[in-house]
């Protein structure tokens, strides 16, 4: 079935079938017999054709970090729900946090293979700015920020400070789990805030009582056991992830530790696991799902308006009292 035989059977020509396919004018009338005629067949336009006519491919290129991550589902959940309405179809990049891989899906992304692209980002290196620059669509960032680009991230600076002033209002022997500072967002910001509560207290944490993880339980795990080594007498530790947190919470009660009695612990990202473990764990919930609908938005405009502007939105949050302190 082709586009001539549609014409045929609705009694049109090939160019009002055009135009119909193309969302030009038709007549009420033959727009009802060429609407029916493709129903009845199943007639399905070349996208191939389409795209060569339109220079568009209704792809968006989503280039993430960790598919098995519930803060990247509940982000590109929001993604999801406004592109696929506005007509779109995602092609999902996992890298596996492999700078190689983000470079390789931005290099073969970046010359129209798609109509724009939403990049989770975590680490931005000059290679990925240089390849940021040579794009030929749309691109915005969600979870980092970047001047010049339309970005959407989250205010993790006053997130750590707030969650570790809660620790502190008991503790007073604070610890530090976080996570590589190349990453800005997570990394330095929620160290930066984390520090800044610490010197309101006036309070220290010597470099002996902070350590850097892998985004796992399994690493969490690991450094807590470090961290009480080189200082037993610590007594509230913040963590720059709930699963580096509830790693961290099961190395405590390995050891016999009391949550929160002995030890407070809070971490970030509001998970479902941080509900289930025994104690709640507190921690800062971040509105990820509305972050990619926010971001998922902003490259619509892009792609479907030419005065489009780059806009910066700094997500807010909520603090998330639970039963790891006092």
């Amino acid at each position: 079935m082709n586009i001539n035989e549609i014409a045929r059977l609705a009694g049109v020509s090939r160019a009002t079938v055009s135009r119909y396919l193309n969302n030009g004018y038709v007549s009420s009338e033959k727009k009802e017999v060429i609407r029916r005629v493709i129903q009845e067949t199943g007639y399905q336009p070349s996208s191939q054709a389409q795209t060569l006519r339109t220079k568009k491919t209704s792809l968006i290129g989503v280039i993430l970090p960790k598919i098995n991550s519930d803060t990247i589902s509940r982000e590109v959940t929001g993604i999801s729900d406004i592109l696929t309405r506005r007509g779109y179809q995602l092609i999902l990049a996992n890298t596996n946090n492999d700078i190689a891989e983000e470079l390789k899906y931005l290099n073969l992304f970046k010359d129209r293979q798609v109509d724009g692209i939403l990049f989770i980002a975590t680490i931005l290196t000059a290679r990925h700015k240089k390849l940021l620059k040579a794009c030929q669509v749309p691109v915005v960032i969600l979870g980092q920020h970047l001047d010049g680009y339309s970005c959407v991230y989250h205010d993790d600076y006053h997130a750590a400070e707030q969650i570790t002033e809660l620790l502190l209002e008991h503790g007073k022997v604070p610890g530090f789990i976080g996570v590589t500072t190349k990453d800005e967002a997570a990394g330095l910001n929620r160290k930066k805030g984390f520090e800044a509560a610490v010197r309101a207290k006036k309070l220290d944490c010597p470099p002996e009582r902070m350590a850097e993880a892998q985004f796992t339980m399994e690493s969490g795990y690991e450094k807590m056991k470090e961290l009480l080594k080189r200082e037993p007498k610590i007594d509230a530790v913040f963590c720059a992830t709930d699963n580096i947190a509830i790693g961290a919470m099961r190395y405590l009660k390995e050891i016999g530790k009391s949550i929160p009695h002995d030890v407070e612990l809070a971490g970030i990202g509001d998970t479902p696991l941080a509900g289930l473990v025994e104690p709640a764990l507190a921690t800062v919930h971040l509105y990820y799902k509305t972050a990619g609908a926010e971001a998922a938005a902003m490259l619509v405009e892009h792609m479907e308006k030419e005065d489009a502007v780059s806009r910066e939105l700094k997500m807010g949050f909520e603090i998330k009292k639970k039963a790891s302190v006092l």
